[in-house]
């Protein structure tokens, strides 16, 4: 199209993390990815990032709308942060950068890839200025805002707070995925997935369009980071009292002691004794997939480690499993990298997978219980970026010019 996309995209980030480190680090026994029968099949080093425009086609498209003007707002928080970081490294097009946060942040400098910014206030004028608005906020901020931002035709907004993902008439976009759900959709609102899905997702669409998924069992092993910097600090802290002796303080963000500990409590509990957590997993992955009817339980487990969620998934099929044929759709799939070589205690973790933009997928076998009818898969994604900014950003670009 000619005429240049005009509107805001605001993508509503829920939880208000705030900036953390984590260093990345590449596997310790080989940099070569491998599949059945110890063959190399894709020689990847996990510690590399995705090139800006090697693995996702969608950014070619977006730059037919020209440059942008790009707002964040929630910009002192993790997420926030994420996204500026995602936007210079994919490329994207911006004409005008705005960063935006709270009254306390307003008027403070920022570093950022593209230079020094100067911070400032969110208002509903500025962000309707911008073409591009990112919201790493809360929900709250997304129920009181989007309405607003969307009327009169202004503002496409991208919301990753659980607000409008069950909303019928509101696309739910993995971009891999369902990218066109977006392009078409009348409204001016794309809801995005709450991170545990989105990082499964990677994996089991692959598999579904090459077997055709039954029904799928699944269990999440979450970062305290999922609970924000509070999560982390608490982790921390508590850690560091018993390494050194002493009793931690009380949890307070957690259920329970999260140091040398795991809690099989995410959210709340809901009537029929899942969480609700568990329970978005179910509701997301049925509508992303369009799979209304598919059986999904997951149990959602916080352990002790500070950023990147793991899975471990079983599916059972429409169609008996070949791993070749597995591995080989994966392999193909954007975005994901098969790291599977057991021999050589090859396999994904949070330590490989931080900081990366592809999910890694390994532990492949065929499932016991449902024979050659199902499949077993280990899943580990950053969950700050396939989670939440990566995705937001990806959907920008897949919506590119449709508008």
């Amino acid at each position: 199209s000619s005429t240049k996309m005009r509107g805001v995209l605001a993508l509503c980030l829920c939880g208000s993390a705030h900036g953390f480190s984590v260093g990345s680090v590449p596997h310790p026994q080989a940099s070569r990815v491998v599949g059945p029968s110890s063959r190399p099949t894709v020689p990847v080093s996990p510690a590399k990032l995705v090139e800006p425009r090697s693995r996702f086609p969608a950014l070619e498209m977006m730059a037919k709308a020209g440059p942008q003007k790009v707002g964040v707002v929630g910009v002192t928080g993790a997420v926030g942060k994420e996204i500026i970081d995602v936007l210079h490294k994919r490329g994207f097009e911006i004409s005008e950068l705005k960063l935006f946060a709270s009254a306390r942040s307003a008027g403070k400098p920022m570093e950022t890839p593209f230079g020094e910014k100067m911070i400032e206030e969110f208002t509903l004028e500025s962000a309707r200025d911008c073409d591009v608005v990112f919201l790493a906020v809360s929900g709250d901020f997304a129920l009181e805002w989007v309405p607003k931002l969307t009327a009169d035709d202004g503002p496409l907004v991208i919301d990753n707070s659980s607000a409008y993902r069950y909303d019928p008439d509101v696309p739910l976009v993995v971009p891999e995925i369902n990218a066109e759900a977006a392009r078409k959709s009348k409204k001016r609102l794309v809801a995005n997935p709450n991170c545990t899905t989105a990082i499964a997702l990677m994996a089991l669409a692959p598999l579904h369009k090459e077997f055709g998924i039954k029904r799928c069992i699944m269990s999440t092993y979450q970062a305290a980071s999922g609970a924000g910097a509070p999560g982390m600090n608490e982790l921390q802290a508590g850690a560091k009292a018993i390494a050194m002796g002493e009793t931690p303080e009380p949890a307070s963000v957690f259920a329970h002691q999260l140091p040398f500990n795991v809690i099989p409590h995410i959210d709340k509990f809901l009537d029929d004794k899942y969480t609700k957590e568990e329970r978005k997993v179910t509701w997301e992955t049925r509508k992303i997939m369009d799979l209304p009817d598919l059986p999904v339980s997951c149990t959602c487990v916080r352990i002790p480690t500070l950023r990147a969620h793991a899975e471990s998934i079983t599916i059972e099929t429409e169609k008996p499993v070949n791993l070749e044929a597995a591995y080989a759709a994966l392999n193909a799939a954007s975005g994901v990298v098969v790291v599977d070589n057991p021999e050589e205690s090859l396999y994904p973790m949070p330590i490989t997978a931080t900081a990366k933009y592809d999910v890694e997928v390994g532990r492949l076998r065929k499932n016991d219980v449902f024979g050659e009818y199902g499949l077993d898969l280990f899943v580990v994604g950053d969950q700050l970026l396939r989670g939440a900014a990566l995705n937001a950003v990806l959907v920008a670009e897949a919506v590119g010019d449709h508008r």
